[in-house]
């Protein structure tokens, strides 16, 4: 039995970790994202005076975190093959290490690009910018704006790796949640 593999993904703030709390208590395998341990990490080295973005932005070697971001969702990727599960969901694909890294102007590495043509998702599901429910916290650091910038470039990182992102409308928990599970449904007919 061969899981379909289905990303969620979104700029920040957009919902992704409580539809994926939310899928997983249902019943769905979910990997979580790893970003938020290597932000909290990141965070113990810097002063408390600079001003932050996000880690992939001010983290001292750019390169080394996002190869250990990258292989860490590749980890999770490969993971997803011993899961014997009609679908399996991911906090976060591979092409969400581009799309910040074109977003904050870092060389993005042909290594890069390959791993993501190499081990492709079924289906990509991505949660736009809503500014009703968008919270900053301490490894959430983008303002509101930087998040719909982030938004555009995973949009347009996953359309370039001829993926057809579809979106999550706004709803509530419940609403998004049924969405979900409607598409997987259909997708699977």
């Amino acid at each position: 039995m061969k899981s379909k593999r289905i990303v969620v993904t979104g700029g920040p703030g957009t919902g992704k970790t409580v539809l994926i709390a939310s899928l997983e208590e249902n019943g769905y395998h979910c990997f979580h994202e790893v970003i938020r341990t290597m932000t909290l990490d990141a965070l113990s080295d810097v002063g408390v005076d600079d001003k932050l973005v996000n880690p992939i932005d001010f983290v001292e070697d750019s390169k080394s975190f996002n190869d250990e971001l990258i292989n860490a969702r590749l980890q999770h990727f490969i993971n997803g093959s011993q899961i014997k599960k009609d679908h399996v969901f991911y906090d976060r694909g591979l092409p969400d290490v581009i799309a910040y890294m074109n977003y904050f102007g870092q060389p993005s590495e042909q290594h890069y690009t390959d791993l993501c043509l190499e081990h492709r998702y079924d289906e990509v599901l991505i949660l736009p910018p809503w500014k009703e429910i968008y919270v900053q916290d301490n490894e959430r650091m983008e303002n509101f704006d930087q998040a719909c910038g982030i938004h555009e470039k995973l949009e347009k990182t996953y359309v370039d790796l001829g993926y057809t992102p579809i979106e999550v409308p706004f709803g509530t928990i419940e609403n998004r949640m049924q969405f979900v599970v409607d598409f997987i449904n259909k997708a699977g007919e």
